[in-house]
C-alpha cells in the first residue's frame, strides 16, 4: 500500500505542476494579449436590469387593420439585481404581429431582462443563463461520477481551453496582434494542457501531442494555401463586416478570423484521433512488443481507418448543423447550384469540413510514426519499479481521500 500511495503522491505532484503551468501560461498570455487593447464601450447602448415577474396586470390588443394587431402586456416585476434591487416596477411587453416567430408571453415567475427608456420599463429578453448553468453543473457532476479523476481532468482542461480563448485570444485580436500566430499558439496550448491533464506526463501523451500538433499545423498550412487559391475576402456576412468598424489598434484581418475559426474548430476532432491511436497502439505494443516498426505502423494506420470515417462524418455534420439556417436561405434565394456553391459563405463551411478532415487524415500516420519511435520495444520496459504501468491513471476519488498508509 505504501508503494501505491507513493505513486499517487507522485501522480498528484505531476498533476499539480501541470495545473500551475497551465495557469501561469494563461496569466502571462493574458498580460501580453491585453497590453494595448482598446476599451470598446458604446455609451449609447441601454443597460439591462434583471427582474422577476410578480403578476400580469393587463393584456391589450392594438389593432392596426383587419389583418394585423399587436399585443401589449402590462406586468408587475421585482428587480433582482443592481442598484434598484428589491424595487417593484411596472413594465410592458410588446408582441408585434408582423413577425412569424414571437417571444412567449410573460407569465408569473419568469426571470427577465428589462430596459429603461423614455421614462418606462420594457421587456428586453428572458434570462436563460441560469438554466444553462444548471445544465452545465449536471454535466460536470455526471463527468465526475462516471469519469472520477479523468472526469475532473476533462472539466479542468475544458475550463483552461475556454479561458485561453476568451482571456487570451480575444484580447489579442482586440489589441491588433497577429491573429494567425495567436490562433496557433492557443491551439498548441489547448492540445498540450488537455492531453497532459487527461493522460499524465508519459510517452503515450507525448505521442498524442506530437501527432495532434502535426495534424493541426498541417491544417493551418492548408488553410493558408486555400485562402490564396480561393481568393477569400472575409466579407461573409454582416457580422464579419461589423468587425471592420471596431476601433482596434490595427484593423481586424477577416481572413485571419476565418483561419482561426477553421483550425480551432478542427483541434477537437484531431485531438480525439491522436489520443485514440496513441492509446490503442500503447496497448498493442504492451501485449505484442515483438512487432516490427513496419507492422506496428501498419496497425496504427488500420486503427486510424476505423476512426477516420466516423470522425470526418462528425466534423462535417457539425459544420452543416451550425450553418443550417443560412444554407436554407441560400438554397431558397439561389437559382443555380453552381452559384450557391460559389458563395463565399458556403465555401468557408466546405473549407472547414475539408480542412478538418485533412487534419484528421494527416494526424493518423503522424501519430503512428511517433508511437513507433517512442514506445518501448520490450514488455519489461512497460513496468516501472513499483510494478505499475508507467502511464498509470491518476488516483480515483476513493484513493485520493483514503487515509490508508
Amino acid at each position: 500500500m505504501k508503494i501505491a500511495m507513493n505513486i499517487n503522491r507522485k501522480s498528484l505532484t505531476t498533476y499539480a505542476v501541470i495545473i500551475i503551468f497551465a495557469l501561469l501560461i494563461l496569466y502571462i498570455g493574458n498580460r501580453i494579449a491585453s497590453d494595448g487593447m482598446v476599451e470598446l464601450y458604446y455609451g449609447d447602448l441601454l443597460p439591462t436590469t434583471e427582474a422577476r415577474v410578480n403578476k400580469v396586470l393587463d393584456i391589450a390588443e392594438i389593432h392596426h387593420n383587419d389583418w394585423m394587431s399587436d399585443i401589449l402586456i402590462t406586468f408587475e416585476a421585482s428587480v433582482t439585481r443592481g442598484e434598484n434591487r428589491g424595487k417593484i416596477i411596472t413594465a410592458t411587453q410588446l408582441i408585434i404581429d408582423y413577425f412569424a416567430a414571437q417571444p412567449r408571453e410573460i407569465a408569473e415567475g419568469d426571470r427577465i431582462a428589462l430596459i429603461y427608456t423614455h421614462g418606462e420599463w420594457h421587456f428586453f429578453e428572458y434570462v436563460r443563463i441560469n438554466t444553462i448553468i444548471f445544465l452545465g453543473a449536471v454535466f460536470a457532476v455526471l463527468l465526475l461520477l462516471f469519469g472520477r479523476f479523468k472526469g475532473l481532468s476533462a472539466i479542468l482542461s475544458l475550463g483552461f481551453t475556454c479561458v485561453a480563448i476568451f482571456a487570451v485570444f480575444i484580447p489579442a485580436i482586440l489589441s491588433g496582434r497577429n491573429i494567425y500566430v495567436w490562433a496557433v499558439m492557443v491551439c498548441i496550448y489547448a492540445v498540450i494542457v488537455t492531453l497532459l491533464l487527461l493522460n499524465g506526463a508519459n510517452k503515450k501523451s507525448l505521442a498524442a501531442i506530437a501527432g495532434c500538433l502535426g495534424g493541426v499545423l498541417s491544417a493551418a498550412v492548408l488553410t493558408l494555401i486555400m485562402d490564396r487559391a480561393l481568393r477569400l475576402t472575409g466579407m461573409i456576412d454582416t457580422d464579419f463586416v461589423s468587425l471592420t468598424f471596431l476601433p482596434t489598434a490595427n484593423p481586424i484581418n477577416l481572413n485571419a478570423i476565418i483561419f482561426a475559426g477553421i483550425i480551432i474548430g478542427a483541434v477537437g476532432a484531431v485531438m480525439d484521433v491522436a489520443v485514440s491511436i496513441s492509446s490503442a497502439l500503447w496497448e498493442l505494443k504492451r501485449t505484442a512488443p515483438q512487432l516490427s516498426f513496419g507492422e506496428f505502423l501498419k496497425s496504427g494506420v488500420n486503427i486510424g481507418r476505423d476512426i477516420m470515417g466516423s470522425m470526418t462524418n462528425t466534423l462535417v455534420l457539425a459544420y452543416i448543423g451550425s450553418s443550417l439556417t443560412v444554407i436554407l436561405l441560400l438554397i431558397v434565394y439561389t437559382d443555380s447550384l453552381a452559384e450557391l456553391l460559389s458563395r463565399e459563405l458556403v465555401i468557408i463551411e466546405l473549407l472547414k469540413a475539408l480542412i478538418g478532415g485533412m487534419g484528421i487524415l494527416l494526424t493518423m500516420p503522424l501519430t503512428a510514426i511517433v508511437c513507433a519511435v517512442l514506445y518501448p520495444q520490450s514488455q519489461e520496459d512497460y513496468k516501472d519499479g513499483t510494478g505499475m504501468d508507467d502511464d498509470s491513471e491518476m488516483p480515483s476519488l476513493e484513493e485520493l481521500f483514503s487515509d490508508s498508509d
